[in-house]
């Protein structure tokens, strides 16, 4: 169809998890309580590490950006769909949706760069102690953030341009609780493919390249771990990784799962339930998980409890 016949779509439809009335009165409730849970906990990292001197180190210093982006994450999705899930009319404009994606994508590709940095600097940590201090100094942890947040937002700046080019002349019900980049690429009447190779070559780049530093750096580690004597002292090294290693096996077992195939074999209910779990679960998760089995994690939320 040529585009000089199709009428361009202004607002979209966001069918949310169901539409099902009864079903979205007891999902309401559950998801605020989530984001309440996940704004509240990750914003106790962030307080906990702020306050306390000894956590002033790369690692936490990624940790609490990492809790920062948790929460923006979480943001950018939960809150529309709360306000859906109460509405009749659940329309969102063609502009509001590309913001939203835009920053969908920022936060997610943040993520898996923090992620990868604090891989690293548990390498370094683990394998090169006694680099540790010259190779994670505090001006080489900042320009990694930089880096982080100024390639997430070029990358985000390409998916956006290419999709606002695209013409949406047919149905304009997205079957998803937000604008993600798949629903909204199974919509236009446009060529995709562009956009399609974007998600497959730079984006692939952009999420597998810091998973790779992920698995090197944690084969490493684990070498190094298997050098340790006693059984005591590999616990002990290996413990510092758990918690980590827990987060990235959750965040990138499900991105991958939902954005590395075609769009021909986009599923609407997998893709959702697989999307709801990285968006909202994991960094509810997130505070619980570095928390609990990290004694100076403990003692940093002690002492914050004790100035409250």
């Amino acid at each position: 169809m040529l585009r000089g016949n199709q009428s361009h779509i202004t607002e979209f439809v966001l069918l949310g998890l169901t539409s099902d009335p009864q079903q979205q009165v007891w999902l309401f409730p559950i998801f605020l309580t989530m984001y309440l849970i996940n704004v509240a906990g990750n914003s106790v990292i962030i307080a906990a590490i702020r306050g306390d001197v000894r956590l002033h180190t790369p690692m936490y210093f990624f940790l609490s950006n990492l809790s920062l982006v948790d929460i923006c994450f979480t943001t950018v999705v939960v809150p529309q769909m709360l306000v859906n899930m109460v509405n009749q009319r659940k329309t969102i404009l063609f502009a509001h949706c590309l913001t939203q994606m835009y920053f969908f994508v920022v936060f997610a590709i943040t993520d898996s760069f923090l992620l990868a940095a604090m891989a690293i600097d548990r390498y370094v940590a683990i394998c090169k102690p006694l680099h540790y201090t010259t190779t994670m100094n505090p001006r080489r942890c900042l320009l990694l953030l930089i880096a982080s947040w100024v390639v997430s937002h070029l990358h985000s700046i390409m998916h956006t341009i290419l999709m606002a080019r695209l013409s949406f002349c047919g149905p304009n019900v997205i079957h998803h609780f937000f604008c993600d980049v798949q629903p909204l690429l199974t919509l236009s009447c446009s060529d995709t493919s562009v956009n399609e190779l974007l998600i497959f070559t730079e984006g692939s780049l952009l999420v597998m390249t810091p998973f790779i530093f992920i698995i090197v750096s944690y084969v490493y580690i684990a070498c190094a771990v298997l050098r340790v004597p006693s059984g005591g002292g590999r616990y002990k090294v290996f413990s510092t990784c758990g918690s980590h290693l827990t987060v990235v096996a959750l965040y990138y077992g499900t991105a991958i799962s939902v954005y590395f195939r075609p769009s021909s074999t986009f599923s609407v209910t997998k893709d959702r339930m697989v999307s709801v779990i990285y968006t909202v679960v994991i960094p509810m998760l997130n505070p619980f998980i570095y928390s609990l089995r990290n004694k100076d994690m403990k003692r940093a939320l002690r002492k914050l409890t004790r100035k409250e």
